[in-house]
């Protein structure tokens, strides 16, 4: 698939049909986010493939939002931050966000190329995924992803006007500076 393409055609999908996903596929997808970019190359996120249908229904009651126990499957993004923190101090917060989200982003989009659907889901009562899954306390839980084949199909998303999120040499200046020729 054309990467202009996954990207322009990746969206969330909360309603799934009764076909099960390869779990081998779902591996794939979750393999791809060892490639994005990782402060001081410390991996610091874990996943967790879910298939138990009542600790996916746990889950979908941890989010409230309950398309989520549609699915066959339930992929779990997970931080330790403990060795980024360790090395790079309060930064190190930061980073792990910044990271979980770029190694998810290579997920969504390798989920879009295998022609599976998903739902990235951040609202949830992590305490209550921690006790489903026995995630340690010292682990934050990212995200939730439902996956499977969507059922119909999902209206287009609305575009966002580049014109509204690209500014030049400062915040909120909408024209670049006239770049200067050199005469030869």
């Amino acid at each position: 698939m054309n990467l202009n393409k996954a990207i322009q055609n990746r969206h969330s999908t909360r309603r799934f049909t009764s076909k099960k996903p390869d779990w081998r596929d779902i591996i794939e997808c979750i393999d791809s986010a060892r490639y994005a970019p990782m402060a001081g190359n410390i991996f610091s996120l874990k996943f967790i493939v879910v298939n138990d249908k009542e600790k996916i229904q746990k889950l979908a009651d941890a989010a409230q939002q309950h398309f989520i126990a549609q699915a066959h499957y339930v992929v779990v993004a997970c931080t330790n931050p403990s060795r980024t923190i360790n090395s790079y101090e309060e930064q190190g917060g930061k980073f792990c966000r910044q990271q979980a989200g770029a190694a998810i982003q290579n997920f969504l989009l390798k989920i879009q190329e295998a022609k599976l659907a998903t739902c990235w889901v951040g609202h949830f009562v992590e305490e209550q995924i921690k006790k489903a899954l026995q995630i340690p306390e010292d682990i934050q839980v990212e995200a939730i992803f439902p996956i499977g084949y969507e059922l119909g199909k999902t209206e287009k998303r609305r575009k966002i006007d580049f014109d509204s999120i690209l500014y030049f040499d400062k915040y909120k200046n909408k024209k670049m500076n006239k770049i200067k020729t050199l005469d030869v």
